[in-house]
C-alpha cells in the first residue's frame, strides 16, 4: 500500500499552536488574519529578512529568506536568516529567526525554530546542533540547543498540526486574558463570548442528562 500523501503544513503553524490551537486552526484553516501592534512590529521587523538574497560577512554566509521542507515531518515554509558557516565538511547551516518582544516562558518559537533545523538537516543531509533567536526588544540573539526533549516536542507539535489540519475543525475557544488580549485575531475568535455560550449549553445539557 503506498504511502499517504500529506499536504506539508507551514511551519509557522507550530508557533500558532502551541501559542494557542484555535488561533492555529482560524489561520491555517479557516485562512483567517488581522494585524494589531504587536503582528505590526513583527512584520517590521521581518521586512529585511523576508527578502531573498544572499551576502557574504568574512567566513559566513549569510541567506536570507531561505525557502524549507521536511518531508519527514510533512513541513514547508522560509528561514528568515540561515548562516553557512565553514566547516571541515563543508557548509553548516545555522537558522536564525527574528521574533518581536522578548524570550518568553513557552517554548513556541523554539518550537519553530527547530522545525526550521530538522528542514535543513534534510536538505543539506547533516546534523544541527543549535540556532538562534533574534528579539526585536532585547536586540540580542538567544540561543537554542536543538536537544532530544526539544526536537521530540517539535515532531509531537508537527503531527498535532496535520490531524488539526487533516480534521478541518476548529477547537472551542479557551478565553485566557492574557494570552487572548495580545492575539490579533481576538476580534474574529470572540473567545470570552463564545465560552460563556458553551458555558450555558453544558448546563442546560447536563440538566437534561439528569432528568
Amino acid at each position: 500500500m503506498s504511502e499517504e500523501v500529506r499536504e506539508p503544513v507551514a511551519l509557522s503553524a507550530l508557533q500558532h499552536y502551541l501559542f494557542c490551537p484555535r488561533q492555529c486552526a482560524l489561520i491555517h484553516v479557516e485562512q483567517l488574519w488581522a494585524e494589531n501592534l504587536f503582528t505590526a512590529e513583527g512584520r517590521l521587523l521581518h521586512e529585511t529578512a523576508d527578502q531573498p538574497g544572499h551576502e557574504k560577512r568574512r567566513s559566513v554566509r549569510v541567506a536570507t529568506a531561505m525557502p524549507l521542507a521536511s518531508k519527514r515531518l510533512g513541513l514547508s515554509g522560509t528561514a528568515d536568516l540561515v548562516e553557512l558557516r565553514k566547516a571541515d565538511n563543508g557548509w553548516q547551516p545555522f537558522p536564525v529567526e527574528y521574533k518581536r518582544g522578548r524570550p518568553k516562558a513557552h517554548r513556541a518559537d523554539e518550537v519553530q525554530l527547530c522545525a526550521q533545523a530538522i528542514c535543513l538537516e534534510e536538505m543539506f543531509n547533516t546534523a544541527i546542533g543549535e540556532g538562534a533567536l533574534f528579539y526585536g526588544k532585547t536586540r540580542r540573539r538567544t540561543s537554542v540547543v536543538f536537544d532530544e526533549k526539544l526536537r521530540h516536542l517539535t515532531e509531537q507539535t508537527a503531527a498535532k498540526c496535520h490531524e488539526l489540519l487533516k480534521a478541518g475543525q476548529t477547537p472551542a475557544p479557551h478565553y485566557d486574558k492574557r494570552r487572548c488580549n495580545a492575539c490579533s485575531l481576538l476580534d474574529l475568535c470572540r473567545p470570552e463570548q463564545l465560552q460563556r455560550r458553551l458555558s450555558a449549553r453544558q448546563w442546560l445539557q447536563e440538566q437534561l442528562e439528569d432528568l
